[in-house]
């Protein structure tokens, strides 16, 4: 049986800005990532929530998420024993998601929350309605391994085939969307797997929405385990879903 559990009680309060984090089997660093987002967070946003959504990990994340909540009232909580992928993950939290921007960040924080500020700014002064971070824009400043800045370019050529998007990057873990851009296209989501990203930016490009990319800051950290997720096996079920994508986007 599929356990489903949220804090999220009632979703009548709009924020300004809702923070949705996914975690699998983050365990070990969850609670203090989480408490260090709302820190960072508050310093520049009083009206916001962190909605961290717990993938169906093995470990003892629900815990830890459970123990962030208490500790800080801006954070809440989606779980569930069921894992579905990150772009699952993303759509559970967009769902109980009510703030006038919804942003996406990677629990591990390889990807500093007080980016979000320049976002925000960003589409507040701005007629474009989605802010994606781009490890491609000339200002990014990164500690990558160059592994996967082989991959990222080799992606960005498949997808400027594919959807002659005039974006660079779709898959940096930080990304900021107005609210009625973000919650039809997570409604009608097909991908949850590691394609999610192209798929939202494919629908919103083709619906005429504006995307800017934004400067990122990354450090990469995670210990071999982390890197084994991306496989070969991984790799090739995302360029299979990303044809699946260009036939559905076809449709729209």
């Amino acid at each position: 049986m599929n356990k489903y559990v949220t804090s999220i009680k009632d979703n009548s309060k709009e924020y300004e800005l809702v923070v949705i984090m996914p975690a699998y089997n983050e365990a070990e660093q969850i609670t203090e990532n989480l408490l260090k987002a709302a820190q960072v967070i508050s310093s520049f946003q009083e009206d916001f929530i962190i909605i961290a959504v717990n993938d169906g990990s093995k470990d003892q994340t629900e815990e830890k998420i459970i123990d962030a909540c208490a500790k800080n009232s801006h954070i809440q909580y989606v779980s569930y024993s069921e894992n579905k992928g990150k772009g699952g993950a993303i759509k559970e939290g967009v769902k109980h998601a009510n703030g006038r921007f919804i942003a996406f960040l990677d629990s591990d924080l390889e990807l500093p929350p007080i980016m979000l500020k320049d976002f925000l700014q960003a589409l507040n002064n701005s007629k474009a309605h989605v802010a994606i971070g781009s490890k491609l824009h000339k200002d990014s400043k990164l500690h990558y391994p160059l592994v996967r800045k082989i991959m990222s370019l080799g992606y960005y050529l498949m997808l400027k085939l594919l959807f002659k998007l005039k974006i660079k990057d779709t898959q940096t873990g930080i990304k900021l969307f107005r609210q009625e851009v973000i919650k039809p296209i997570c409604e009608n989501l097909m991908t949850t797997g590691f394609a999610f990203d192209i798929e939202i930016l494919a629908t919103a490009s083709k619906k005429g929405y504006k995307i800017i990319e934004m400067p990122i800051t990354l450090n990469f950290s995670r210990d071999r385990r982390e890197k084994s997720r991306m496989t070969i096996k991984t790799i090739a079920k995302v360029f299979k879903d990303t044809l699946k994508i260009k036939s559905h986007i076809k449709s729209l």
